[in-house]
């Protein structure tokens, strides 16, 4: 399935669904930041995806990092809140979703990197520098931001 995000954008379709998702930061030791190429949009993001139902806001963040990328990662802290209604991905099958995403900051405590999951075409760390270069959704690119600006979490 494919998709197609829009940010602020004024000729967005109209969301026709909700789904709770979750996002996570992780950085290694040298301050890079993990990303994987997305198969559905072929842009980078960071990990995330839509929560199950019996699943934590942890538990969700742990799994999609590590289903996406193969990192074993432990969250430490809350980057922020986003669920502007105006941040949608209409997808090809007709659903159209209003993003509501929990984005965590995470620590990695094992595996290796790995594309081996449909979801992701390219996995790597990046230094925060060259993320600018990459073709990265806005609506990632302000939690990077918010997680850069190491403040408190952010509602947005």
């Amino acid at each position: 399935m494919s998709r197609t995000d829009y940010f602020r954008d004024p000729g967005a379709p109209e969301p026709n669904s909700l789904v709770p998702a979750v996002s996570a930061v992780v950085a290694d030791d040298e301050g890079r930041i993990l990303l994987h190429r997305r198969s559905d949009n072929t842009k980078w993001s960071i990990p995330g995806g839509r929560m199950e139902i019996g699943e934590s806001v942890a538990e969700a963040a742990v799994r999609e990092v590590r289903e996406e990328t193969g990192i074993e990662v432990a969250p430490v802290s809350l980057v922020g809140v986003y669920s502007d209604p105006r941040s949608v991905v209409a997808y090809d099958d007709g659903e159209v979703r209003q993003q509501f995403s929990i984005c965590l900051a995470c620590r990695r405590v094992g595996g290796s990197v790995s594309a081996d999951s449909d979801e992701s075409l390219e996995v790597r760390f990046v230094d925060p520098e060259e993320i600018a270069a990459l073709e990265v959704s806005p609506a990632i690119q302000l939690r990077i931001d918010d997680y850069l600006a190491g403040g408190p979490a952010v509602l947005r």
